[in-house]
C-alpha cells in the first residue's frame, strides 16, 4: 500500500488510449472516442473481479458511500449504524444525506462488534455500515445475519480492503452493496475515485442515474438515454483518465496483496518477541489484504513505552488513540456539532432544535482497546534495508 509504488508502462498505455481520443468525459462523444470507454470497462472488470454483477464508478470512496446511501433511500429521520473506529468519511456521508450516525464498539478485529450492533438497532435504523477497517475483515456474516433479521440493508465500507476475502468470497459482496476507495494511498489507486458494487440491478440503475444528475442511462454508454428522469441527482462521475489507471491497477491488485503479505509476515515475526503482545484477530487470515499490520500490548502504558523505542529507532508506529481522523473521541468537530451552515444543519433542525448530541465517553471498550494498539501501514514495495531496520526496532522494543 499504496499502488502508486508500482505505476509503470501499463498505466501509461491505458492513459494514452484516452488521450488519443481527446475524450475525458465518460459518456457521449461516440464519434470521437473510437470505442474507448475506460470507466465502463473498469466498472465491468472490477465487478467481475469481486464476483458480482454491477459496478458504479464515482469520484471518491466518500462519494461511493453517499451514492449508495441515496440509492438505498436513506435520508432525514433515519439512523445509520456504523463503528466508532473508521475514517471520518463514513459518518460524513451519513450526515450528508440527512441521517444520523449511530456508533458501535469495535472488537478484537478492530471492526464492528456484532453484539453491540444488536443493542444499537432501533425502529429508526435504515442501514448498517460495517467498515473493513485497515484492510481486514469485519465479522460480516454475523452482521449481515443480524441486519437481515431486522430487515435492514448492509452497506459494506470496503474503502481500505480491496481484494480482501472470506473463504474466497470478496468483501463488499456479503451485504446489499459494497463501497471502495481508490485514493492516492490505497493499495490500488486512481489518484481519486471510488466504486460501489452490487448484485441488485435496480439498485445499480438508481446509483447510475443519481451519480449523473438523474440522467436515465437507458443507453449506457453513449447518449444518456431518453431523459425520462425519475429523480434529481448530483455529479459524482469518474472521468476516463481515472478509469484507465484503474484498469491497469486492478490487473496488479493480487500481486500487490501478496507482496504486502510477505512484508507483514516478517514484521509479525519480529513483533512476536515483544512481551505480552497480541495480534489483531482476523476472520480469515488467508483472505487478509495485508494493507496494515496491527498489534496490541497489554496496557496503554506499555504501548507508549514500546512506541517510544520504535520511534527512537526510526520505526514509530501509528497509535490511533492519538489520531484525530479515525477514532470517535478524537472527532472534535462531530462532538461539537460544528458545521458551516447558519441553521446548524445537520446537527440542528432549522429553528435551533438539536438533532443529536454525542458523548465522548460513548465507546469505552473501543477506547481501552485502541489505547494499547499500534499499527504499521504495509507498503507494496519495501527494501531489504528498511525491513531490516524495522525488524531491529521491534527487537529493541521487546526489551522494554
Amino acid at each position: 500500500m499504496p499502488g502508486f509504488e508500482i505505476f509503470g508502462e501499463e498505466e501509461k498505455k491505458e492513459i494514452l488510449d484516452v488521450l488519443d481520443t481527446g475524450v475525458l468525459f465518460r459518456y457521449e462523444f461516440g464519434a470521437q472516442r473510437k470505442g474507448v470507454y475506460k470507466v465502463q470497462e473498469f466498472e465491468k472488470q472490477f465487478a467481475a473481479y469481486c464476483g458480482t454483477s454491477y459496478g458504479q464508478a464515482v469520484t471518491s470512496g466518500t462519494a461511493a458511500l453517499k451514492v449508495a446511501l441515496a440509492a438505498l433511500g436513506v435520508g432525514p429521520g433515519d439512523e445509520v449504524i456504523t463503528q466508532g473506529f473508521t475514517f471520518v468519511a463514513t459518518w460524513e456521508a451519513i450526515l450528508d444525506v440527512g441521517a444520523i450516525p449511530v456508533f458501535t464498539e469495535v472488537d478484537a478485529t478492530l471492526n464492528m462488534d456484532p453484539v453491540d450492533l444488536e443493542k444499537k438497532i432501533t425502529a429508526k435504523t435504515r442501514c448498517v455500515i460495517p467498515v473493513h477497517m485497515l484492510g481486514a475483515q469485519a465479522r460480516i456474516q454475523e452482521i449481515v445475519a443480524i441486519a437481515k433479521r431486522h430487515g435492514i440493508p448492509v452497506l459494506e465500507d470496503t474503502a481500505q480492503a480491496a481484494g480482501a476475502r472470506i473463504n474466497g468470497q470478496h468483501l463488499g459482496t456479503f451485504g446489499t452493496c459494497g463501497t471502495f476507495s481508490f485514493d492516492s494511498v490505497k493499495t490500488m489507486t486512481t489518484g481519486e475515485g471510488g466504486m460501489v458494487i452490487t448484485a441488485d440491478e435496480q439498485l445499480w440503475r438508481t446509483m447510475s442515474e443519481y451519480h449523473d444528475h438523474g440522467h436515465d442511462h437507458v443507453v449506457n454508454p453513449g447518449a444518456r438515454g431518453g431523459e425520462g428522469r425519475r429523480f434529481i441527482g448530483f455529479n459524482y462521475r469518474m472521468m476516463e483518465l481515472q478509469g484507465a489507471i484503474g484498469l491497469a491497477q486492478l490487473a496488479k491488485l493480487d500481486f500487490m496483496i501478496e507482496a504486502q503479505k510477505k512484508t507483514k509476515a516478517a514484521l509479525k515475526e519480529a513483533a512476536s518477541a515483544i512481551p505480552g503482545v497480541q495480534f489483531r484477530e482476523l476472520v480469515d487470515e488467508a483472505g487478509d489484504s495485508a494493507t496494515f499490520f496491527c498489534f496490541f500490548l497489554d496496557s496503554s502504558e506499555h504501548c507508549l513505552r514500546v512506541n517510544k523505542v520504535l520511534t527512537a529507532n526510526k520505526a514509530g508506529a501509528i497509535n490511533f488513540g492519538e489520531n484525530s481522523w479515525h477514532f470517535y473521541p478524537r472527532w472534535e468537530h462531530l462532538l461539537a456539532g460544528a458545521t458551516v451552515t447558519r441553521s446548524g444543519w445537520p446537527f440542528q433542525e432549522p429553528g435551533g432544535k438539536r438533532r443529536v448530541v454525542y458523548d465522548p465517553e460513548l465507546l469505552p471498550a473501543s477506547a481501552e482497546l485502541i489505547s494499547r494498539t499500534l499499527v504499521y501501514q504495509v507498503p507494496v514495495k519495501m527494501s531489504e534495508e528498511r525491513l531490516a531496520e524495522m525488524r531491529m526496532a521491534l527487537s529493541q522494543a521487546a526489551k522494554v
